[in-house]
């Protein structure tokens, strides 16, 4: 390339990046003189000779391979380029990011739960996370035989056993098999590692596993959320007062019967108000009742006030009129 000088000097470079590609095999073996290696944010570049590795160079840049990289070789140290001879080589570009994954269940898991002979069926989704972390197993299981590696390639192998680990975590005993989510951590956690045993040899390695939800089938779903429902309101009278007066609300002012129901509901639900306070009249007036008076229970003078006569609990005095009471 004119730029650098020379006809036979190249750049060694990953041109075609991409998000969802784990490594990338430079495809050109051998390196001329003059030749440059450029390292990107967010990439690690190893060379390779016979499949061994010579040097991983992580700092991006722009480097000159022949004074700045061939002196890190392990085994080409002393390599001396020649005018028309080249380095032969293999350089692997990784991609360093950590790779997030979205997965979902494609089919039902059958969960064995009680009373139910066939299991109850659910279904998950939610995310998680890779990288790469050990280069020398990468080589030796993947990249020793590819050229590329893609992430859909590992979320594939990964949710190819979901299913089966779902099923494990979730039937451990103690699970509630109507609130998973409040366990989603727990199941999260234990599915982690055992993804990890999954690609460790391969030199990757999974760091989080999230579950954002989990589907139960429609009809236990509406079981679920009326039970919620009624455990908020905590009290069943209330409950149903509050449906129907949600179910009023809904209704259509031009569909007549519709009308005509929330009509017949309101009124239902105003007896049962009355009624209500009849019931809640009644006890306050029983309990007046039973209270004794304080004029009911006064007893009169024994003597008049006005002449003194004995009147002995009568309400005039039999002497001089006087009102006692």
């Amino acid at each position: 390339m004119a730029f650098f000088g020379n006809q036979f000097s190249d750049v060694v470079e990953w041109d075609e990046f991409r998000d969802d590609m784990i490594f990338w095999k430079w495809k050109n073996r051998e390196i001329k003189k003059g030749s440059r290696l450029i390292i990107r944010p967010g990439q690690d570049a190893i060379f390779l000779n016979n499949g061994r590795v010579e040097g991983i160079f992580t700092e991006d840049g722009d480097y000159d391979i022949e004074s700045q990289i061939v002196p890190f070789l392990s085994t080409l140290k002393g390599f001396r380029f020649g005018f028309n001879s080249g380095m032969r080589v293999e350089v692997l570009f990784v991609n360093t990011k950590e790779f997030v994954v979205r997965w979902g269940t494609k089919n039902p898991i059958n969960i064995p739960a009680p009373g139910l002979p066939g299991g109850m069926p659910i279904r998950a989704n939610g995310t998680f996370q890779f990288t790469v972390n050990d280069y020398v197993n990468l080589i030796d299981k993947i990249a020793g035989v590819r050229d590329s590696y893609l992430v859909e390639e590992v979320k594939i192998r990964l949710t190819a056993v979901l299913d089966q680990l779902l099923m494990k975590w979730i039937s451990k005993e103690g699970q509630n098999m109507f609130n998973l989510q409040a366990n989603a951590h727990e199941i999260g956690k234990g599915i982690l590692d055992d993804l990890n045993m999954e690609v460790m040899d391969d030199g990757m390695k999974v760091t989080g596993f999230q579950i954002m939800s989990f589907n139960y089938p429609q009809e236990i779903q509406d079981m679920i959320n009326k039970n919620a429902s009624i455990g908020m309101v905590g009290d069943v009278s209330k409950y149903q007062q509050i449906s129907v007066a949600d179910a009023m609300g809904k209704s259509s002012g031009s569909n007549t019967a519709s009308d005509m129901a929330g009509m017949m509901m309101g009124m239902n639900i105003a007896k049962e108000m009355m009624n209500n306070q009849k019931e809640s009249g009644s006890e306050q007036n029983a309990g007046s009742q039973d209270a004794p008076t304080a004029s009911g229970d006064a007893k009169g003078p024994n003597f008049c006030p006005n002449c003194g006569e004995k009147v002995s609990g009568a309400k005039f005095c039999p002497n001089c009129g006087q009102k006692l009471a």
